[in-house]
């Protein structure tokens, strides 16, 4: 169980694992996601499927190594195990034929994106995706996110690849030149999503946003990922991890998602001293 049958390194500190793990793969839909632990003293993170494979019985698994735990993750081989992969949790993407879905990834969040973009196009919609990075080397998942809609486009901000700007200048070209957008999907930075909606606001496009704040049991006890949707306090793991992006509370998002940097900048120090990679500045 939870055995990693395949590892791809999509980008500087991007990893992406095939996992065994066949009841999830047969019961999750898009928009789910599973809370992982590498072993019996790694946090539990919680991670989006990005696709699962049901004949084979695998999930996929993508992520960004940023602190000590998903950085032991990432040291994990093809024929090594996760302690822990529970799900699927949350609640699934509300899939109809809405017309012309724009659905926009940027960096790490174009992986939540793709199983969303997926099912959207099942379910009779036009996709547009729109994917960016900070530059050509950090885009990740082209070819499935091509597959997954019926046209895309690519922006980096510093123009190395595709348009230059972002994501949301992508989409305002698009209105601009008459496309009709029904609804919008924005996943990626908390900045990014921010902008996306503000745009999406100026012309009435329902939009929706997943949200990753800090977690903890993924149940809805804890209550470590609380925002404010609406006026009124939600928790991600059970009432999300999708909400209408115009009534979300982006500025109080920001202040949680900073609250632990200190102690994830020391945790990741520590082990990144004890496995031996000195920085020399």
């Amino acid at each position: 169980m939870n055995k990693i049958v395949m590892k791809k390194v999509l980008s500087e500190g991007v990893k992406e694992f095939e996992i065994e793990s066949p009841q999830i793969a047969k019961s999750r839909h898009a928009g789910q996601f599973v809370i992982v632990r590498a072993n019996e003293k790694g946090e539990r993170i919680p991670l989006t499927i990005a696709d699962a494979n049901v004949e084979k019985g695998t999930i996929t698994l993508i992520f960004q190594e940023v602190g000590k735990s998903t950085m032991l993750m990432g040291s994990f081989n093809e024929g090594d195990s996760f302690l822990d992969v529970v799900g699927p949790l949350g609640k699934p993407t509300h899939t109809e034929n809405f017309g012309t879905v724009v659905c926009m990834g940027g960096g790490i969040g174009v992986a939540p994106m793709h199983p969303i973009a997926q099912a959207l196009k099942q379910a009779g919609n036009r996709v547009i995706a729109i994917i960016g990075a900070r530059s050509k080397e950090l885009l990740i998942m082209e070819d499935r996110i091509k597959a997954a809609s019926h046209e895309m486009h690519i922006s980096t901000d510093d123009g190395s690849f595709g348009v230059h700007g972002f994501v949301t200048d992508v989409l305002q070209s698009l209105i601009d030149k008459g496309e009709k957008v029904d609804l919008c999907v924005a996943i990626g930075p908390v900045p990014m999503m921010n902008a996306s909606c503000k745009l999406t606001k100026q012309y009435d496009i329902p939009t929706v946003v997943s949200l990753n704040p800090i977690m903890v049991d993924g149940t809805g006890m804890c209550g470590a990922c609380r925002v404010t949707v609406g006026g009124k306090t939600r928790f991600v793991c059970v009432d999300g991890p999708e909400f209408n992006g115009h009534e979300v509370d982006f500025v109080e998002l920001v202040k949680r998602q900073r609250a632990y940097l200190p102690q994830e900048r020391e945790a990741r120090e520590q082990y990144q001293h004890e496995c031996g990679h000195h920085n020399h500045h």
